[in-house]
């Protein structure tokens, strides 16, 4: 493997590790329903079982077509974005490392679809009153954090002459 894609493949493992403890000790910690509010309410923690997607895209689907999208075809999603990140050779060295925020978030949720059937962790929110996030965990925030990146650097590029 070339050294420039080894980077990118230890944070993915780093960012799946990093979500997997958060999730273990907001499970451990947190009680169903229980709200905790910090830094002036600036931050809410409550634990909550995501069977949905994004803000709970999809939790009203049936079990097997939610799986489907949420589980296969996440996975097959995955699979193909780290082939890329792996073995693209046109791929830049932003490109590797948005889209391995991307596996790490993805990976990250992924795993709590397969080993606790279907519901993701969540417990995270952020605002001001009553304008805030849905909840969320670390995972998402790669994710967030990558689409965020790709949409700046897009608006900030010039169009070429």
């Amino acid at each position: 493997m070339q050294r420039d894609r080894i980077w990118p493949v230890l944070a993915i493992v780093a960012g799946v590790v990093l979500d997997q403890i958060t999730k273990l000790q907001a499970r451990e910690i947190l009680v169903p329903g229980e709200l905790h509010s910090y830094l002036g309410g600036y931050l809410w923690v409550e634990l909550v079982r995501n069977h949905g997607a994004f803000l709970s895209l999809g939790a009203a689907l049936s079990g097997t077509l939610r799986e489907a999208l949420l589980v296969v075809g996440v996975g097959i999603f995955l699979v193909g974005a780290l082939w890329w990140l792996l073995f693209s050779t046109n791929s830049t060295t932003e490109g590797r490392w948005t889209m391995a925020a991307v596996v790490a978030g993805g990976l990250g949720n992924l795993v709590d679809r397969v080993w606790f059937h279907g519901g993701v962790v969540d417990f995270l929110n952020v605002g001001i009153g009553s304008l805030r996030t849905g909840i969320f965990n670390v995972a998402d925030m790669y994710i967030t954090f990558a689409v965020l990146f790709v949409l700046v650097r897009s608006l900030r590029k010039k169009p070429a002459a």
